[in-house]
């Protein structure tokens, strides 16, 4: 099919060397013309991706209008700019072609989730997400990865996992747009309490207990919003959650480190350089928690740390000195 990948950051480029390796037509567009011409020029992609040779099938470009033709339409680009990119390409995308979303995040001032975003501003487009514990270091080197595909309609849905699945990038449906898009977007909030914890040389244990109760609370709001409560036990809720908690590849969890070693925000998102979806998103995630007056401590603390210059090794003592409870009656996660 022919597919075009819009952003050419990591995850753009990750994803387009899976769709090449499925014979699939692929051009990944973006909108620096000097990053774009060192891409063709060296097969790599230094910013993002380094020393990862990127498949000589994929048309790298510049220019808008290369994706006209394009069946299939990836948008590989921050959530913050995901109305933005639909806005610039109405005139393009508005025809009835699927747009799969693999952006994870809550638009800020609306409190929408990414595909009502994209529903908005294009309502002719058939909307797919992919989501899921995949690091886009490793899917670029053909790592094996699981991930999981939801959409409004399951046909929709099977198209897209059908032009990704191969033997190392395997794609499952989950009909529940709701879950798969929040435990996505929410779990980047639990992975930066997990890097500052981490930070702080608390251990393991106080991470295990932050991404159990982070969980908890990401299912809690889930279903007040929606969701089904097993959607959050599978691929896009624990299997994201401990993948961005835990590996040297997160962005978030760096970010959380950097944050409890005294760093500023603003330092701290120069030092990563690449997007931190968890800060885009941590205030929308508390506004929710308001709106559907759903208990949400850890990232009330996130917000606190964030935003109103609250002590990460404070933040956390926090957490930890809350009233007695017990560990409520809920169904089971797992």
């Amino acid at each position: 099919m022919k597919i075009g990948v819009v952003g050419c950051g990591s995850w753009g480029c990750a994803l387009a060397q899976v769709l090449a390796k499925n014979n699939q037509d692929v051009i990944v567009w973006g909108h620096n013309k000097e990053q774009i011409e060192e891409i063709n020029k060296t097969g790599k992609n230094e910013n993002y991706l380094k020393d990862i040779e990127l498949n000589k099938a994929i048309e790298f470009t510049y220019d808008k209008n290369s994706l006209q033709d394009r069946e299939i339409i990836v948008l590989a680009v921050p959530s913050s700019v995901v109305r933005q990119v639909c806005k610039e390409f109405k005139t393009m995308f508005n025809d009835g072609r699927i747009i799969v979303n693999v952006a994870k995040g809550i638009e800020d001032k609306t409190l929408l989730r990414l595909s009502e975003v994209i529903a908005q501003e294009l309502d002719k487009a058939r909307v797919a997400i992919l989501s899921g514990p995949s690091h886009a270091e490793e899917v670029a080197k053909d790592m094996a990865t699981a991930c999981v595909v939801s959409a409004y309609d399951k046909k929709v849905a099977q198209i897209v996992q059908d032009i990704f699945m191969n033997i190392t990038f395997r794609v499952y449906i989950n009909m529940d747009i709701i879950g798969v898009e929040l435990g996505g977007a929410l779990k980047n909030l639990i992975a930066l309490a997990s890097g500052a914890s981490d930070g702080l040389g608390f251990g393991d244990n106080a991470r295990a207990g932050l991404m159990t109760r982070g969980m908890t609370e990401i299912a809690r709001l889930g279903v007040a919003m929606g969701a089904k409560r097993e959607t959050f036990s599978g691929l896009t809720g624990i299997g994201d959650l401990i993948v961005t908690c835990t590996s040297m590849h997160s962005r978030n969890r760096k970010a959380g480190m950097l944050l409890a070693s005294g760093k500023s925000l603003e330092q701290t998102l120069k030092e990563v350089q690449m997007v931190v979806e968890g800060v885009n998103t941590a205030k929308a995630a508390y506004e929710l928690s308001l709106k559907y007056n759903v208990d949400m401590p850890i990232t009330r603390e996130i917000n606190e740390v964030l935003y109103n210059g609250k002590n990460p090794k404070d933040a956390l003592i926090t957490l930890m000195t809350r009233d007695k409870t017990e560990e409520q009656e809920e169904k089971s996660l797992l």
